[in-house]
């Protein structure tokens, strides 16, 4: 029997059974006739459902994209699906996906023999948690939240409100992606001195490199040489740099042989650090009012340090010293349930609790 011959029923039940907004786009595709049928009254309904399976749950996405200051965050919001949202929701689930990608890797970053995929349904959970967790940073990571109110009793009451719409094993699955999202910035995005160091001497595997000597970190402000100060003048009038998507790094940094971990004259490897323990702490704590979005950019776009530090300059006043309270709202949460926060993080840590669950 020819394909073209199959009930228009079984074809509309094809494209519902799709996966992926890419396989319905390709089908429909296929000929005019499942063209037509893809153009009907479903087509919205067709969508819906290769969104949910490719880039859901949409429910949690819709929150996120649908919030705004005019409504509480804890509030469900109900939004009828349209192409407009859809696009959206590609956008969104796009990087949700890539940071499900990259869960393994940091994960089981020291326990690298026990890395493996994610299955469908840890991924989904991962998504699930990922959107969580960008629906709070939208909501309480903003100049709306300066550090001097982020202990004010109402203020700590509204971030609980969000949280106590999730249970504690949703909780859980929230802190797993957000110890990876840590993990990200704090070997990626902002390295410590030490990690700089390591990752250097690593990568020295030639007699010229290897005796290029002590690393000269950073203990001051620091002037960056004439090709950092082009850089930065080109993209100073622009503070949303995430806007401009850095169109030029790549050829910027190819052009004067910039690299994180190479020394060349005009460029010293120790100023990539962001400090040792103890300031790098409170480095990353900052770092993580990023939204997952802003944070896998930055991985990707902003390999040196004045990079990242001219985009968050761009930010504004309000970011600097004034750390992330995703983790305050959460031992808060939970000690209102009456559990220990530092149970819940250790099981997490341990593979009992969050995305990747040993016994399954």
């Amino acid at each position: 029997m020819l394909l073209q011959a199959i009930a228009t029923e079984l074809i509309s039940h094809i494209f519902l059974s799709c996966t992926s907004v890419s396989d319905v786009l390709a089908l429909s595709s296929t000929c005019h006739r499942f063209r037509q049928i893809y153009t009907s009254s479903q087509k919205l309904q067709i969508l819906q459902n290769a969104a949910e399976a490719q880039y859901g749950p949409l429910q949690d996405l819709t929150q996120l994209l649908t919030h705004n200051a005019s409504q509480p965050a804890h509030v469900i919001r109900s939004v009828p699906f349209s192409i407009s949202l859809l696009k959206q929701i590609v956008h969104t689930g796009r990087i949700a996906e890539k940071w499900s990608d990259i869960y393994p890797f940091k994960k089981w970053k020291q326990n690298y023999e026990n890395r493996r995929l994610l299955t469908t349904h840890e991924r989904h959970r991962l998504r699930r948690a990922l959107y969580r967790l960008w629906l709070y940073s939208r909501a309480f990571h903003n100049r709306g939240h300066p550090r001097e109110t982020r202990v004010t009793k109402l203020v700590v009451q509204r971030r609980a409100g969000l949280l106590h719409n999730w249970s504690t094993q949703e909780l859980a699955e929230m802190a797993d992606v957000h110890a990876v999202l840590r993990e990200v910035l704090h070997s990626n995005v902002c390295p410590s001195n030490g990690t700089i160091a390591r990752k250097f001497h690593k990568r020295a595997v030639d007699a010229a490199a290897a005796d290029h000597g002590q690393l000269l970190f950073n203990i001051h402000l620091n002037y960056p040489p004439a090709q950092c100060n082009l850089f930065q003048s080109q993209y100073h009038s622009s503070p949303n740099v995430l806007s401009n998507h850095f169109h030029s790094t790549s050829a910027f940094n190819s052009r004067y042989g910039y690299s994180k971990y190479t020394a060349t004259a005009y460029h010293e490897p120790g100023a990539e650090g962001w400090g040792d323990d103890i300031p790098h702490y409170y480095v990353v704590e900052d770092m993580l009012k990023l939204d997952p979005e802003q944070i896998m950019w930055l991985k990707e776009n902003a390999p040196l340090k004045g990079q990242v530090e001219m985009y968050v300059k761009g930010l504004g006043d309000w970011f600097e010293n004034n750390g992330e309270t995703w983790g305050q709202t959460l031992e808060w949460v939970l000690d209102e349930r009456g559990e220990d926060a530092g149970d819940i993080l250790g099981a997490v840590a341990d593979g009992e609790l969050g995305i990747a669950v040993f016994d399954e």
